[in-house]
This record gives C-alpha cells, structure tokens and sequence, in this order.
C-alpha cells in the first residue's frame, strides 16, 4: 500500500496516540490527531489528507457529524472506528467501520476499503 496523509480524529488521547502510532508503523504519515469535530475540520480542509480515520462514537455524535461537514466541501476517503460496530452498522449500512480494539492487518484491509469505496455522506443521528 502506498504512503497516504491521514488525519485521525479520536476523542480518547490514549486511543489517538496508539492509532497514530500504528499508521506511522504501518509507513503512512498522520498530519493531524484531532479531538474536536471543528479542528478536524480545519486539518481536513487545510492539511488535505488522503483518509480520514473518525471515531464514530466521539460525544455528541461529534464523529458522524465531522466527516458529513467535511465531505460537504468536497469528497474525502474515510472509516469509522468503533467500539460498537453493530449499532453503527445498523444506522450506517455502507460505513467502512473498524471494531475497536484492532490489530494492524484489520487496520490495514478497513483502509483498503475505504479507500475502493464511494463517499457518501453518513446522516448526523
């Protein structure tokens, strides 16, 4: 896989270390850690990243609603991460949706997806 810029947005500072962590293992390059729907904004609008890699669950609904207002500028490849992912596949049947906790090869096929996927908006809920 290429080296793509991804910018993680997690809520939890443990959880986006090691995420970040792992894509820099993985070779890719993390141009931002956001744990705000209004810096993940700016860093996607400003950074250009080639992914986006969101957690789904962040409070408030913070998650979904960062990659609708982010794609409404233009598309963007993303996944979601989630601790759980049947309820978000329940209200987002197309998702790219990453189980937390997760290893590097589950890490590395949910990129690949999002990737080939098309990208829709997910609907704020």
């Amino acid at each position: 896989m290429k080296r793509l810029s991804i910018l993680v947005v997690e809520d939890d500072a443990l959880i986006g270390g090691l995420l970040c962590d792992m894509l820099e293992t993985m070779g890719h390059y993390v141009c931002a850690n956001e744990n705000s729907q209004a810096n993940a904004v700016w860093a996607a609008a400003n950074r250009r990243p080639g992914l986006m890699i969101v957690d789904a669950g962040m409070k408030g609904g913070a998650g979904m609603a960062t990659v609708a207002e982010v794609l409404s500028h233009g598309e963007m490849p993303y996944l979601f991460t989630t601790c759980d992912r049947r309820r978000l596949r329940a209200s987002h049947p197309d998702a790219v949706i990453l189980q937390k906790p997760f290893h590097e090869a589950e890490l590395a096929r949910a990129i690949k997806l999002a990737l080939s996927a098309p990208t829709p908006a997910p609907t704020p809920r």
